[in-house]
This record gives structure tokens, C-alpha cells and sequence, in this order.
């Protein structure tokens, strides 16, 4: 199993807001926000751009700076990765609605932000980022697809590479049959090397068959489930632990995504 190195997580749920307190939670040293944070607002748009800024968005670029800043590599040198079950959907079914009801009255401003890659499009703009960029989607699979890709271009180029994860919840007709509920979004560096910024050596593999059995999630991380990006969940306890541990994130009903973990510190 070659290996890989973790740096900068981030993450952020309303009643998580920040890999600071989520690790706390997780860990059994807190408890959950409460009152919930109200959405984060990323300081790299321009005032009237964070305003109008969509939660996918304002999640996204959350979470990729987060995770940027702890691992203290520069934003504009990093290939990044972003993955998201469903993308917008409150802008797609505004979009549906609108098309079904009245086409005349469909704003073409909400369109740019209605496809999957608006906020890698948002990230590489605000940091000035030229390096490889791209936006995926996998189902329910969408954080361990989006860790194979960041995984596997980092062995390829031994070139760092950012990982941002986000989902929000469904609405309207579309939340009849999309399930995703709250706010979620994950973020890390996967590095060829170790640093002093490094908090987890990550060995990686595909395995064929039905997945092992995942450790049970704590209450806090229970109540996130309903998220799309909740596969994110068990690697993310995993980190705060900072203990050995070995886990496997489905990519599928016969493959999954076999890591170990080991703390670095």
C-alpha cells in the first residue's frame, strides 16, 4: 500500500464550525454548537460577490482556505479536487420550478452557479490558482471518490494536492428525491512527503468485495448522517482520534477505498 500524508484538515457543520471544534466534539472534550453557526462567509470574495454567494460556494471556498492555511502551502500552487453529491440544488430547482412555471422569469445570474464546478471556479479565481483543477460526483460516494482522485494525482505528479468536500440540504420537488439535509463541508492537503504540518501518514488501496464494517459514528457525527457528504464522516473521526486506525469508504457495493491511518506529531 504506497503512502501518502494528511495535512490541514478542515471542516465545517453549523454545529461543528471548524475542525477545532469539531475534533473537540468527536473526541468527547465538547459539545455541539449550540446555538448553531449561522453560515460561513469566505473572506476571499468581494462583499457584494460573498453576499450573493450560494451556500455550496460559501461552504467550498470555507473549507478549501481553512485547509490551506493549516497545511501553509500557497493557495494559486495547489491542484485541487472538489467533490459534491449534488451540487446546488436549491439553484436547480429554482431553475426547474422556474422552467416548468414561467421560462420568461428564469434569471440567467443563477445559472453559473447551478453546475458542479462553480465553486472550484470561485476557488482558482479568488487565489489566482493555475494549477490542475476539477470537480467531481459520486452519489452517496462522493468524499472517498473525490480522496482516490486527490490520492492518486499526488502519487502521479508528487505534487501536493487540495481536497474540498460539500453538500447542502435538498428543497422542493427535488428534496422528494435527493435526500441531503444540513450543512457539510470537509477540506485537507494530501502531500507525497512528510512536513512539519503533517498530522496523519494516509497508506491507500482499492479493495475488491464487500467493504469492512465502519466503526460506529459518535452521537455528534450521527446527527450529520443525512448530509450527502456524510461518507466524509468516519475518515474525519478517524483523524480526531489520532490513534492507528485502519478504515474502508465505499466507492460501490464491491469496491472500497482501504486506508490506514497513522498519527504524525
Amino acid at each position: 500500500m504506497p503512502t501518502l500524508f494528511i495535512e490541514g484538515p478542515a471542516f465545517w457543520a453549523a454545529t461543528l464550525p471548524g475542525w477545532h471544534s469539531a475534533r473537540a466534539v468527536f473526541r468527547g472534550e465538547a459539545a455541539p454548537a449550540d446555538p448553531p453557526a449561522k453560515r460561513p462567509s469566505p473572506q476571499m470574495l468581494a462583499p457584494a460577490e460573498r453576499r450573493r454567494a450560494p451556500d455550496t460556494v460559501a461552504l467550498a471556498l470555507e473549507v478549501a482556505a481553512a485547509a490551506v492555511e493549516a497545511s501553509g502551502r500557497a493557495a494559486k500552487d495547489l491542484p485541487c479536487v472538489f467533490a459534491s453529491a449534488h451540487g446546488d440544488l436549491g439553484i436547480n430547482d429554482y431553475m426547474s420550478a422556474t422552467l416548468a412555471s414561467d421560462p420568461k422569469l428564469l434569471s440567467p445570474i443563477k445559472f453559473h452557479n447551478s453546475v458542479h464546478n462553480a465553486a472550484v471556479g470561485y476557488w482558482t479565481i479568488g487565489t489566482g490558482c493555475t494549477a490542475a483543477s476539477n470537480s467531481l460526483a459520486a452519489y452517496e460516494h462522493s468524499f472517498a471518490a473525490g480522496l482516490l482522485e486527490a490520492a492518486t494525482q499526488c502519487a502521479a505528479d508528487r505534487q501536493a494536492v487540495l481536497l474540498a468536500g460539500f453538500d447542502i440540504p435538498s428543497v422542493g420537488a427535488l428534496g422528494s428525491v435527493i435526500k441531503s439535509r444540513e450543512l457539510l463541508a470537509v477540506a485537507l492537503v494530501v502531500a507525497p512527503t512528510r512536513s512539519e504540518r503533517t498530522v496523519a501518514a494516509m497508506e491507500w488501496s482499492l479493495a475488491a468485495g464487500e467493504p469492512a464494517p465502519q466503526r460506529p459514528l459518535s452521537e455528534a457525527a450521527t446527527a450529520l448522517k443525512a448530509n450527502a457528504m456524510a461518507d466524509a464522516l468516519p475518515f474525519y473521526e478517524a483523524l480526531a482520534r489520532a490513534e492507528p486506525e485502519s478504515l474502508d469508504l465505499p466507492l460501490g457495493t464491491r469496491l472500497a477505498l482501504r486506508l490506514r491511518l497513522e498519527p504524525q506529531g
